[in-house]
């Protein structure tokens, strides 16, 4: 995941804060850009400004994966949905109001309506993956919205996800636990670029089965200092060896959808 240099509301882009939603009358401003607008930061990264039309309530998670059309109006990826050709990207994470380092808060649930949202195309970014393999050289849709896959190789009937490429299959750290805490802390090979990152499934001593990484705190100037838990911790450890799956950090090259598998 990287981070946003233009971070001043309404004044400029923050890819962090999600518009609206828009209805007339209601004294929320929207859109703020031109649809297709592009904000740039650090290490390569860019966010694309998008249209996005809710039917019904819906939460966006860091790492969503999103399509949107020639006309930048944004719809999460399915393939069933997807259309090959269009490009793709994912939510960085929702943050209301701005924190101080522009980083992804969290989640954000969002009511029927319309909404006006920054997707990353470019740089380093947290990526929903339902499976990775070791070869990390194919991507692809699934039946599931906003998560990709990425195989040993392509899946009959889903669609190819060109120009993105994983990190790794998972990703290990360091922290210390605390009997009955949900919190994680002396954390060691973590980065807001690398991750690990919120919705992921972590496992570990002393860490209970199904356990995801429900938030994420930042220090003013961008250190991770802690990590929060969806279950309280079952033991004391120290320098415990954590594993991240679910969401691994991505590198994405202006992805777009290019054939049927």
């Amino acid at each position: 995941m990287t981070i946003a240099t233009s971070q001043i509301d309404r004044l400029g882009a923050n890819p962090f804060v999600v518009e609206g939603p828009i209805v007339a009358g209601s004294g929320i401003p929207g859109p703020n850009f031109a649809l297709g607008s592009v904000s740039g930061g650090t290490k390569e990264s860019e966010w694309v400004y998008c249209q996005l039309v809710l039917a019904s309530q819906t939460t966006l998670q860091p790492g969503q994966w999103f399509q949107w059309t020639k006309d930048y109006v944004a719809s999460l990826l399915t393939t069933a949905a997807a259309v090959v050709g269009q490009r793709c990207g994912v939510f960085s994470g929702a943050a209301q109001p701005p924190t101080l380092t522009g980083g992804p808060v969290g989640a954000i649930t969002l009511a029927a309506g319309t909404y006006y949202i920054w997707l990353q195309r470019n740089g380093q970014a947290p990526a929903l993956v339902t499976t990775a393999t070791a070869a990390l050289v194919v991507a692809e849709t699934t039946a599931t919205a906003g998560l990709a896959t990425a195989p040993a190789s392509p899946t009959a009937t889903t669609k190819a996800i060109q120009g993105v490429n994983f990190a790794a299959a998972n990703q290990t750290f360091t922290a210390t636990t605390v009997n009955g805490s949900a919190v994680l802390t002396a954390l060691g090979s973590v980065t807001p670029e690398g991750g690990p990152f919120i919705g992921a499934a972590i496992s570990g001593t002393g860490i209970p089965g199904s356990t995801t990484i429900s938030s994420i705190t930042y220090s003013p100037s961008g250190v991770v200092q802690s990590i929060t838990m969806s279950a309280n911790a079952t033991a004391n450890g120290t320098g415990i060896t954590v594993t991240a799956t679910g969401v691994l950090e991505a590198t994405l090259m202006r992805p777009y959808l290019s054939k049927v598998n």
